[in-house]
This record gives structure tokens, sequence and C-alpha cells, in this order.
């Protein structure tokens, strides 16, 4: 080994992913016992001090998610100049968007039937919290007109700045499509935004290495804030979202990955369980991006379309978020006031489901897309603020395994796509399960070889 390389493997990140799982379970069993002992014992200085840990976590990770979109996709799009022409990647593109709406299509239906079957709601009686309606009713509802009007910012700096991930979506999707176009002479830019990727992760990287520690602080704070005060009674809402985010993501994904992309479900599980598991701590696509690229790659998925396909995804494929719980979360406040839903309003929840993922990008996608949808199917608003607000009692707990499900499908359908294009390497599937590592830099991947 040349010394070279001997200092790349001493500098590269040690990730142990069977430490990491361990220590993410252990967290998520001392946070609920932290938070019971607070919630029975009333030491609000606990809830308080799990309260803090759980936001100072969640806020790390939202900083990074903005500048990150905007790299990833802009280098991402540059990065198909490496599979072919304009017409290729205009085709790949494509066949991603078709493969993304074909998949909602099946997860909004396994959520209307599983709605169908648990009937979470019916007969239920409980007094939402009066902040918490509030709350809801200050939020911005999902519409379609908004969702066009908001699609476009007055300036750049204003959509950072703001927050409105869609609108940095729109712009990264413009500036890395007009960079494409303009080859050599955008090169020193492209360059800018790669390495500018490369440090966001580098950043990312070293907090998700926390991880156990702010998984601790959000349980624990759910647990105190919470207890089983709302959560036996909404037990129908809760098993008909986690049943029907497992069908999708332990039989129609593995399904696909065997039968269309020649994937054994086994050997993809093994390569992504971390990712998914990071995913259902965090709460986050966004914030499980990297980790979902390498993923990617660590399939055979080629590179290029990897760095393309995988962000694209990360803010408009939730198949959790934007087609199973939309899906129940109607019928959840449907059966709650007692409002019929006939075969029309089940058409308008598919419909909604499959064309209008691309409104769940962000932080709040999930709300975004239930009132976009509950709103095509002339819900009263106060019935609709009512609803979500008591939902909203559980939405930590139904988050957890909506996120995995979105980050799975995330991964799924870039390989689905990267097969029938010719551009998975199954040498790459085939090598031993490698984890993603958290820091993936030159130096890293250097390191890997």
């Amino acid at each position: 080994m040349s010394t070279s390389t001997a200092q790349v493997n001493r500098r590269a990140p040690r990730f142990n992913p069977k430490v990491f799982a361990v220590a993410v379970v252990a967290s998520l069993v001392l946070g609920a016992l932290l938070g019971w002992i607070a919630k029975t014992t009333g030491a609000s200085w606990l809830v308080t001090t799990l309260d803090t840990i759980g936001s100072v976590f969640t806020s790390l990770l939202t900083f990074t998610v903005l500048p990150l979109i905007f790299t990833a996709i802009v280098v991402g799009i540059n990065s198909l100049r490496s599979v072919g022409g304009g017409r290729t990647a205009a085709r790949l593109g494509g066949k991603t968007a078709l493969w993304f709406a074909a998949t909602s299509l099946i997860a909004v239906l396994i959520g209307i039937g599983l709605g169908a079957l648990f009937q979470p709601g019916r007969g239920l009686v409980i007094e939402p919290d009066p902040a918490k309606l509030a709350a809801i009713g200050e939020k911005t509802h999902g519409s379609w007109l908004d969702l066009f009007n908001g699609l476009v910012p007055q300036n750049l700096v204003s959509a950072f700045a703001e927050g409105e991930t869609l609108q940095v979506v729109f712009v990264a999707l413009l500036i890395g499509a007009a960079s494409y176009s303009l080859g050599d002479k955008a090169e020193p830019f492209v360059n800018f935004s790669r390495s500018a990727f490369e440090v966001i992760q580098r950043v990312l990287g070293w907090i998700i290495r926390l991880a156990p520690i702010g998984t601790l602080g959000l349980i624990g704070n759910a647990v105190a804030t919470y207890g089983n005060e709302f959560f036996t009674p909404l037990l129908k809402l809760i098993a008909a979202v986690y049943v029907a985010c497992a069908l999708v993501l332990f039989v129609v994904y593995p399904l696909l990955l065997r039968f269309v992309a020649g994937v054994s479900p086994v050997r993809f599980f093994a390569k992504t369980w971390t990712v998914l598991q990071f995913a259902f701590v965090s709460r986050s696509s966004s914030a499980t991006l990297p980790m979902s690229r390498q993923a990617a790659e660590n399939l055979g998925v080629d590179r290029s379309y990897a760095n393309f396909a995988v962000p694209l995804a990360t803010t408009t494929k939730m198949d959790g978020c934007a087609a199973i719980y939309p899906a129940i979360g109607s019928m959840f406040i449907a059966n709650l006031f007692g409002i019929h839903l006939g075969p029309a309003q089940y058409l308008t929840i598919i419909a909604v489901a499959v064309f209008g993922a691309i409104a769940t990008a962000g932080v709040t996608g999930w709300f975004t897309m239930l009132t976009l949808t509950v709103g095509a199917l002339g819900f009263p608003p106060e019935v609709v603020a009512t609803g979500i607000a008591i939902a909203y009692a559980v939405d930590p707990i139904l988050d957890m395994m909506r996120t995995a499900t979105n980050v799975a499908g995330q991964i799924v359908v870039p390989t689905v796509v990267a097969r029938t294009e010719g551009l998975l390497d199954d040498e790459v599937l085939a090598a031993p399960s490698a984890p993603p590592l958290l820091d993936d830099s030159s130096d890293a991947r250097l390191a890997r070889a």
C-alpha cells in the first residue's frame, strides 16, 4: 500500500452500520422510557431537555436541505452529459417521471384499500387541542392555484431565505438545464456547484452521526407530550398507515425490483437498510439524500444517472406522504364527520396523488398534499382543520414510516429505470454489501477503492 493511500485510509470516515443500527434502536427505547418518565412524573425540565435535543437536531438537518437540493439537482442534470446527449437526458427524465406516477398510483390504491379495511376515524370522538387547531388554521392549505402561483420566486434570495423548497427546485431545474445547454462555458459554475455539493454532504455527514442523540430527543418529547392520551383512540389510523406503507415497502417495491429490475430484494435491503433506518428516525427525505444517492450507486446504478434521479426523487417522489397518507387521511376525516365518499371522490384522491406529487416538496409536504386532496373533495375548511388537528397528535409516529417508504421509493425507481436503460452495473450490484458512507467525498471514495 502506498503512503498516500495509507494516509487516505486513516482520514476516511469510520462508519459501522451495525453499531449505528444498535445505537438508533437503543435511542428509540431510551427516548421512549425517558418520555414516559417525564409524562408520569411531571418533570418539566426533562420534557424541555428532550424537546431541545430534538429541536436542535431537526434544525441542523433543516439548514442543509435547500443548498443540498439546489446543488444536487444542478450537478445531477449536468451529470447526464456522460450518458448521452439531450435526447437521452430527456428520455431518462420522462421515463423516471412515468415510473414516479406508476408507483404513486399503486401506493394510493393500497392506501384506499387499507383505509376501507381499517375505517380510521369511524365512531371516534376526540376534542382537538385548541392550540393545534389554531396552528392548523394558520397554515397555508394546498391548492392547485397556489401551487402554480408559488412555483416561481420573485428573486433567488427570497426562495432560499423563506425556505420555499418548491421554488428552489424550480430554479435549480432551470439553472441546471441552462448550464447543461451552455456546455464548456458553464463548466466553472458546474465545478463550483459540485464542490459546494461535496462540502454540504460532508457537513451533513457529521450531523447524521448525531442521529442517535437526536432520536432520543425526538421520540422522548413525543411520548412525554402525547403519551397514550391520543395514541390509543387513533390506533386505527396508525395501523392503517403502517400496514399500507409496509405493503408498498416490503411487497410492491421488492416485486418491481425482482421482476423489472432483476435485483434481489434481499440484496436491495442489505445495501439500503442503514439509509431506511436513518430516514425512519430523522423523518427527512432531503437529509437522507446523500445516503440514498450512494445506496443507488451501491446497487449498480450509473453514477451520472443517480446524481440526477435521486435528488429529483427526493423532492417529488413520496409514496408515503403524497399517496398513502392523503388517501387514508382523507378517509379518516370523512369518517370522523360522517361524510360519505363515493366512486367520484375516490377517483379524485387517485388523480391528486398521481398528478400532484410535486406539491409535496418541502418539510410540510404531507400537509400540503393532504389539504390539496381534501380541498379537491370539497370538505369544509372547519372540517379539514379539525380533522388534521386531531391526527396531528400522532403525526411524529406516522411520519417515521411515511418517510422510510418515501426514501425506499426514491432508490427503487432509479434502480428500475437504470435496468431498463442499460445503466445498471451487475458487478457492482453483486459486490458485497457496502454501507453508504456518511462523508461521500473524493477521499472516501479513493479509500474504498
